[in-house]
């Protein structure tokens, strides 16, 4: 494998990762946008990753990540009855984007979560210099 495909392995992997994040942040911007009925109301939206295996010029093959589309989340948002709001509904009601902040955060940090788990043990050394005292029975 040549140097030029260890580049575009990692260009690929940053490319999604940076579609990932925009994405990621285009969800946070509206997390608390309301609308006065459910279809106006914003949707969570999220990436959609291929890997994509290609062919060196000496014959072996290397994966590459590729964005193949953005998908809208379809579930629906929190309704809430506020007739006072200035974009109520005839009865009353807002609607509430489906982001979920918490979700959206996770997915920001998910990559950098993944620390090796070390465990660490205490060695546990006797550094008195007297001998143990032994009782007879």
């Amino acid at each position: 494998m040549s140097l030029f495909n260890i580049f575009d392995i990692a260009s690929s992997g940053m490319s999604a990762q940076s579609v990932r994040l925009n994405i990621t942040a285009s969800n946070l911007a509206n997390a608390d946008s309301v609308g006065s009925s459910k279809d106006e109301i914003y949707r969570a939206r999220q990436p959609v990753f291929a890997t994509v295996m290609k062919e060196a010029q000496n014959g072996l093959s290397f994966g590459s990540v590729e964005v193949k589309g953005v998908v809208e989340m379809q579930t629906d948002g929190r309704e809430e009855y506020n007739p006072n709001h200035p974009m109520a509904n005839d009865k009353g009601y807002i609607y509430h984007s489906n982001v979920d902040p918490i979700a959206e955060k996770k997915t920001t940090t998910a990559p950098s979560n993944k620390k090796p788990q070390i465990k660490r043990t205490r060695a546990r050394y006797n550094t008195s210099t007297s001998t143990p005292k032994t009782t007879s029975t």
